[in-house]
């Protein structure tokens, strides 16, 4: 499978700094050719969009797939359609997800100035909690954060900013302080799968349990008996939305086995809507 595989910078242009982190799995993940990776996440959310998915509310954050994209993207384009359709776009997302190469305490930004992609360079900035380090090192080679990218610019096109948060040894409710401030103004990316190389209907099951702990909106209950790989994020988003009354909404699941593997081991896959008021 593939995924076995492969603050205010004024007026500086992004293609002016120097600080950029460069593409990891471009290629392997998704198209390094910047017309085919566009055209491919465009026939995603253009077959999501025939379903009308619709979310009562004002959207404040997603939580999506990050495998191969021949994988998981005709699952992650559900949520990034809600973006591509929003008449006001966010100027602000924060994405976390969880570190596949490197293990560290609290949550961990980039430290990078800007974050390139084969369809080009976003800024990057920084929310400023003193729980947050800078581990560019736990960056550099980590798929989970930068699959969510080339996605978001074309749902959003080139105006907007974000901040790569990969999330290590933390509980809910403290990741959950360290970005409450910085959501006010910043949509959320989630970024995880969920079960890992089950047969086919035991993954739909164990991902069906999942499901309903994340709606039952217990983070802690979550942390503990999620099955998913981003699961510490996902429990931060659950504690962050009980503690701003915001609702999640499904808007589909499936698994590799639905999209372009075998049944005999998947990787089951959701995509959510994270929503306030009614």
């Amino acid at each position: 499978m593939q995924e076995l595989q492969g603050e205010d910078t004024g007026n500086l242009e992004v293609n002016d700094m120097a600080n950029t982190r460069s593409p990891a799995v471009a290629g392997g993940f998704y198209p390094s050719d910047p017309e085919e990776l566009r055209e491919m996440i465009l026939g995603y959310c253009d077959a999501a969009a025939k379903e009308k998915r619709s979310v009562s509310g004002r959207l404040r954050g997603i939580i999506v797939p990050h495998a191969g994209y021949i994988y998981s993207g005709p699952v992650a384009a559900y949520a990034y359609d809600l973006l591509r359709s929003m008449k006001r776009k966010p100027k602000r997302i924060i994405i976390i997800g969880p570190s596949h190469y490197a293990a560290f305490p609290g949550l961990a930004e980039s430290g990078y100035d800007a974050w390139s992609t084969p369809l080009g360079d976003t800024k990057v900035f920084s929310i400023g909690s003193h729980t947050v380090m800078d581990f560019p090192g736990a960056h550099e080679p980590e798929h989970s954060l930068e699959v969510q990218v080339p996605f978001l610019q074309v749902a959003l096109g080139e105006d907007f900013e974000m901040d790569p948060i990969l999330t290590g040894e933390i509980g809910p409710r403290s990741g959950a302080e360290a970005l409450s401030s910085a959501v006010e103004d910043a949509l959320l990316v989630v970024s995880s799968d969920l079960s890992h190389y089950m047969p086919y209907p035991d993954a739909i099951a164990k991902d069906k349990q999942t499901l309903e702990i994340l709606k039952s909106m217990d983070a802690d209950r979550f942390a503990l008996e999620g099955d998913a790989c981003g699961r510490t994020g996902i429990a931060i988003a659950i504690a962050l939305a009980k503690k701003m009354k915001w609702k999640t909404q499904l808007l589909k699941y499936a698994n590799s086995g639905d999209t372009a593997g075998p049944k005999s081991g998947v990787v089951g896959y959701a995509a959510l809507a994270i929503t306030e008021g009614k």
